[in-house]
């Protein structure tokens, strides 16, 4: 999942591992800038190294499960596969992988992508949802492999970063979802990381999700006045007006929203997945449920188009 930062990318990313739960695959979320709050969305504390279960499998329903992945963790678990525990915190500890990162750029992020296509491998999860940088890192970050097969020419970091490009380019293994608010500078940034990450790293595009779509509202137009007396109710002084003015408010953002997703899917012709704008602060676990469903409902749509 990739997007610019504020469109709601992470909740989206909590919507669809709920959503590969409900359709009973196992979800495992990885979260790699640490500081996402991901963890409360199902009624959990934060997240670390280790893994958590967010929502626990049932008869009718897959398991979630979510970890943060950093790079000192990521290379700590690679040396110790590799029989070097005795030295792996020490070299953590001493700073020797920031020396590393400063001459081989693109290194800290190969560790974290080495880590996914791990688990991947393993089969750790139906479902592997990675909430990725924000847009711009995105591309940088997904770029890692690439970069570092033109700098490391042999060697173990040459074939992770072959590993890693593998299955990123595989689209049967890998898709980028990108996520946007149906606004316009957001709008503009999916359609320019859009095409760099299929330029530039070859990575498979999925359905764009677009976020916080106001649903239509009937009887907008309506007097309130008049709308309150057929209701057998009466307002009172300011609140025909004031009902008026956020009917109006309404039909304008409406109309802005259409706009840009329509010129989303002119620019960037991928299919669409729209999910409504929450009236809430704080995204629980009841509002990440009906984001869920949703995003299911949109999905079948999809498949009726096809």
């Amino acid at each position: 999942m990739a997007g610019k930062g504020g469109v709601g990318k992470t909740v989206v990313t909590a919507a669809v591992a709920r959503a590969a739960a409900r359709s009973g695959l196992s979800a495992l979320v990885i979260e790699v800038e640490g500081k996402s709050g991901l963890g409360s969305m199902f009624g959990h504390g934060g997240l670390d190294y280790a893994e958590a279960v967010l929502s626990e499998a049932t008869e009718a329903e897959g398991e979630v499960r979510a970890r943060t992945i950093t790079p000192d963790e990521a290379l700590l678990d690679y040396l110790r596969d590799h029989g070097l525990h005795r030295i792996s915190k020490r070299l953590v500890s001493s700073g020797a992988l920031d020396v590393v990162a400063t001459a081989a750029p693109g290194i800290k992020d190969i560790l974290i992508l080495g880590k996914v296509k791990q688990l991947e491998l393993a089969g750790a999860a139906d479902l592997l949802v990675l909430d990725a940088p924000a847009a711009g890192h995105a591309i940088t970050f997904l770029q890692s492999a690439r970069v570092l097969l033109d700098t490391v020419k042999v060697g173990p970091i040459n074939a992770q970063a072959k590993g890693v490009l593998d299955m990123l380019t595989d689209h049967r293994r890998c898709r980028v979802v990108l996520v946007t608010l149906p606004e316009e500078t957001p709008v503009n940034e999916l359609v320019e990381t859009g095409f760099n990450l299929e330029d530039k790293v070859g990575v498979g595009l999925g359905p764009v999700v677009v976020n916080g779509v106001y649903d239509p509202v009937d009887g907008l137009d309506a007097d309130p006045t008049e709308a309150a007396a057929a209701a057998g109710a009466s307002l009172r002084g300011g609140e025909p007006e004031a009902l008026a003015a956020a009917a109006e408010f309404r039909r304008e953002r409406t109309a802005l929203q259409a706009e840009q997703v329509g010129r989303l899917a002119e620019q960037l012709p991928l299919a669409q997945i729209r999910l409504p704008f929450v009236f809430t602060t704080e995204i629980g676990p009841a509002e990440l449920e009906g984001l869920a469903e949703r995003f299911l409902t949109e999905v079948r749509a999809l498949g009726e188009v096809v």
